[in-house]
């Protein structure tokens, strides 16, 4: 269902001291069903749409910027208003200059569960199966349905491959309703120029996850945001979201050995806007001002001076296989030793682990030198838990590299 809306808001909490996040503009909004027809309870994903393409036409870059696909992983959310504002004052000023897609609240179904009381919005409830895995990887079908068709124009290729992939994404029948929203999702961005996925970790210095090839475009992001660790791959495992928008560019390049020019033409990248506690004002109006900025250095949006004056740069790109997770060797009390952010050298103790009965302690070390840029918020933890992650420089693991 797609509509226009004239949303005007001009009460808010006298307590808060801020510009509201709506104006008094007109906007596409499209409902998009994901509950089965005969489902008990329905539910419905809501998303923005802004540019040439909202206006019906296409042109420019498309973006597709979608918050919160883990339910529970608030800051995103937040973020997305401040966006939201922004983009309507920029369409009403005729300053976008292609299409934008954001979905702020990307999991209905996540933000509908709870167990005893807490928020569990990773997990399907249904099926066990992560909000952010199994999507589909449609570069094998299009190796096959591309066959012939490709020639010598870069960006003929592009529009032909984003064609057949659109397709196969249609042709897909899902069987429970996480399968439709992850089926809606990827139909909005699977043809996007920039694909910006907002996930916050446990407790987290702000990072982010992007695909090897990708590491030069995502340099200036990396620097608006303030990012301590930017993690490459070309195959993480277990199809994220992310990846299933861009690793089909390099898959399908691998796969025809070069004979025809077939750009990486998506940049697609998950940002993890620090821990899941630190929802703010100021730190939600921060990052959307660095994304803002990204997309006007990417041509989308008109923004006076958006390029000038980049920071530095926080860190240098290290390999995803290069994470050491740090895991419990038994339960006990979590007392960390360093912050998040902290560069480590290798043998540096990260955390006391203390056993409650016998007191006994064990110090947990780094085995790699990096930063330390995640950790549990939990602090008394089991055996096997994952209790931190530093961002070694060299690759040393195999297999799906993501965290469950």
């Amino acid at each position: 269902m797609i509509y226009f809306v004239k949303i005007m808001l001009h009460n808010r909490p006298k307590s808060i001291n801020r510009a509201p996040f709506w104006g008094e503009f007109t906007m596409q909004v499209q409902q998009h069903p994901i509950s089965s027809a005969h489902a008990s309870v329905s539910c419905q994903l809501s998303s923005f749409h802004f540019g040439t393409a909202a206006a019906g036409s296409r042109s420019g870059k498309k973006v597709y910027i979608q918050a919160a696909l883990h339910a529970d992983e608030v800051p995103g959310m937040l973020v997305s208003q401040f966006l939201r504002r922004e983009l309507l004052a920029l369409e009403a000023a005729g300053k976008i200059h292609g299409e934008v897609i954001l979905v702020p609240a990307a999991n209905p179904i996540g933000l509908a569960q709870a167990i005893h009381g807490a928020p569990f919005g990773r997990f399907d409830l249904t099926t066990g199966i992560n909000f952010n895995r199994a999507y589909r990887h449609v570069a094998d079908e299009l190796k096959t349905t591309l066959d012939g068709l490709l020639g010598q124009d870069a960006q003929a290729n592009v529009a032909l491959i984003r064609e057949h992939a659109r397709a196969a994404v249609a042709a897909w029948r899902p069987g429970t309703d996480a399968e439709t929203l992850k089926k809606t999702l990827l139909g909005m961005a699977i043809d996007a120029d920039i694909v910006l996925d907002l996930h916050c970790d446990n407790e987290a210095a702000l990072h982010i996850y992007t695909g090897t090839p990708l590491a030069a475009q995502i340099a200036p992001l990396s620097a608006l945001l303030g990012a301590r660790a930017v993690l490459l791959e070309l195959a993480a495992g277990e199809e994220p979201f992310d990846e299933a928008c861009s690793r089909l560019w390099w898959d399908l390049d691998a796969h025809f050995q070069g004979r025809y020019p077939i750009p990486a033409a998506c940049l697609s990248t998950t940002v993890e806007l620090r821990g899941e506690v630190e929802v703010s004002y100021a730190l939600a109006e921060r990052d959307a001002t660095a994304l803002l900025r990204f997309l006007a250095i990417e041509g989308v949006l008109e923004i006076a001076g958006a390029g000038d004056d980049l920071p530095a740069p926080q860190c240098e790109p290290t390999p995803l296989a290069g994470v050491e997770p740090i895991l419990a060797p038994h339960h006990g009390v979590l007392v960390y030793l360093r912050e998040m952010g902290d560069v480590l050298a290798a043998g540096d103790a990260i955390a006391d682990l203390i056993d409650p009965v016998s007191g006994e302690t064990t110090t947990l070390r780094c085995t790699v030198a990096g930063v330390f840029f995640a950790r549990s918020a939990h602090r008394h933890v089991l055996r096997g838990m994952n209790v931190g992650k530093v961002a070694g420089a060299i690759a040393f693991r195999g297999g799906s590299l993501l965290s469950q």
